[in-house]
């Protein structure tokens, strides 16, 4: 039988760390795993900043598609914008409370010098440096967020020329970002070996203090699916006239599939059988599911929120209120354009950013997706729920013409 890829990775976390915890950090292994896990992170950091490039410049073109098609579907992005904002608010506050008191001896090597980060410079430093004056420079030392912006304004302005040289420009990048989904679809292959190689260096040095913390962020990451469900099926019984029963009735199908597939693509055509269900008009309802699943991962912003503190705290590290003021943003941003991808892919297209652009190390990353498999389960069910509330508030008063 084989064996999901998601499943050997965890085998790989769960065997390094407790070979990791035996060996003690005297093994003879350790640095030749130190090695091994060192290689497989910078081949999987490798990609990071031309996807999310390439990413952005197809992403923005699709989304404006799609949202221009009807005002139901506008009206739906302003929702999406707001919903994911508070998502990200969300993740910060059940993270700041949940990860507060994290703090693991042994873990020198992976953070930054001091345990903290540089004080940030002067408004006005910050704000010119936002503007990438040299863009190849900015990738080649990794800094993020100029990247981010020049990604944009560069999309934007594809939209302004000639409409087969802006589609010749961005069918080259959507070849790019397929190319460079498969160089991490190789990296990742060997992701068990990777994970074990890393799981092993922080457990022979730090014991199994890193395991019960990953513990902890599961529960951290279940308990943000569970709330956020739960919040959109109260949004459906406070703005929509559904019966919340009739509600839960029809997306029952949708959220066991996103459960057993942790796809919500996968689940678009039992949210659409789910519409037909409540009796939504047909037009809009076909209008705003496909924009949904392709836009808006309502537990996406809360994720990448959690992550990003619970690394900050394991590497002992304090973010300033406008660090986490851009770790809102960001994750809002990312789930808007890293659409439609594998979770294992998305993953760290998605987190790796949002962590390298406030000063927190990476290195600790991949462990955060050797545990993901049973959050994600929680999060694509909230997912495909919200989808499918925003779908039954907006179109549930609208004309069946």
């Amino acid at each position: 039988m084989k064996v999901p890829a998601a499943a050997r990775i965890l085998i790989g976390l769960v065997l390094g760390l407790l070979g990791g915890y035996l060996a003690g950090p005297g093994s003879a292994a350790l640095p030749v795993l130190q090695t091994i896990g060192g290689l497989w992170l910078d081949a999987l950091r490798m990609p990071i900043i031309p996807l999310v490039f390439a990413l952005i410049v197809t992403g923005i073109g699709r989304g404006a598609e799609i949202g221009a098609s009807t005002r139901v579907a506008q009206r739906a992005m302003v929702l999406f914008l707001l919903f994911l904002s508070a998502s990200a608010l969300f993740g910060l506050t059940l993270g700041s409370a949940m990860f507060s008191g994290w703090h693991v001896e042994g873990l020198d090597a992976v953070r930054v010098a001091g345990g903290s980060i540089p004080d940030l410079p002067p408004l006005a430093e910050t704000l010119r440096a936002l503007v990438p004056v040299n863009p190849i420079a900015s990738a080649a030392q990794g800094v993020i967020v100029p990247i981010v912006i020049f990604a944009l304004l560069f999309a934007v302005a594809l939209r302004r020329i000639d409409p087969a040289r802006a589609g010749a420009v961005g069918t080259f990048f959507q070849g790019t970002a397929d190319a460079l989904l498969v160089v991490i679809g190789w990296v990742l292959l060997v992701a068990p070996i990777g994970v074990f190689a890393l799981a092993f260096d922080v457990a022979a040095r730090s014991g199994f203090a890193v395991g019960a913390l990953l513990a902890w962020y599961v529960v951290a990451r279940v308990l943000c699916g569970v709330v956020l469900l739960s919040a959109f099926v109260l949004l459906v019984a406070v703005f929509a006239r559904t019966p919340v029963a009739a509600f839960l009735r029809a997306a029952l199908p949708a959220q066991s599939v996103a459960f057993s597939t942790q796809s919500s693509l996968a689940s678009l055509p039992a949210m659409l059988e789910g519409a037909r269900t409540l009796r939504l008009p047909e037009r809009h309802a076909g209008t705003v599911l496909p924009l949904a699943v392709a836009l808006f991962r309502i537990s996406a912003p809360a994720a990448i929120a959690l992550a990003v503190l619970a690394l900050a705290h394991l590497n002992a590290i304090d973010l300033s209120a406008a660090q986490l003021a851009l770790v809102v943003v960001l994750a809002v941003l990312n789930n808007l354009v890293i659409a439609g991808l594998p979770n294992q892919i998305s993953f760290f297209a998605a987190y790796a950013p949002v962590a390298l652009a406030v000063g927190v190390p990476i290195e600790l990353l991949p462990l955060f997706l050797a545990v993901d498999t049973i959050p994600d389960m929680f999060a694509t069910t909230a997912n495909v729920t919200a989808d499918l509330a925003v779908t039954t508030v907006l179109t549930d008063k609208e004309p069946a013409d």
